[in-house]
């Protein structure tokens, strides 16, 4: 990691297509296109916890909070839509998995157009 895990975060959802970021209830958010949510920032709002919030494929909360509960967690608000609550406050944060997380979050909101130009070159 180069970077605090806001800078590292910002770094990963800034690199998808048409990603915008801006505040939402006080904390970094992006947004597919200026409007849809993908990624929300989570300092110490709703715990003491620094994490972050994000859309997942279906069953992927509930398995990785079955599978790592230190690590991954059901988010207040949007955890009832399968989003994802991942801590940046724990060791040993691999920055790869997480960018796959990010990733993933960006499939389930971006229009298909996007999607495809993840994979695009440039």
């Amino acid at each position: 990691m180069t970077g605090t895990p806001l800078e590292e975060l910002r770094r990963l959802c800034l690199a998808l297509p048409e990603t915008t970021e801006r505040l939402s209830h006080g904390e970094p958010t992006w947004f597919v296109r200026g409007k849809k949510t993908f990624v929300m920032y989570a300092d110490h709002h709703h715990d003491d916890r620094l994490a972050f919030w994000c859309a997942a494929p279906p069953g992927v909360q509930q398995e990785l909070v079955a599978e790592d509960p230190a690590r991954f967690f059901r988010p207040p608000y949007v955890g009832h839509r399968g989003w994802l609550g991942v801590y940046l406050d724990v060791t040993g944060i691999d920055w790869a998995e997480i960018g796959e997380i990010v990733a993933d979050a960006y499939r389930q909101i971006a229009p298909k157009s996007l999607v495809e130009r993840m994979s695009q070159p440039g």
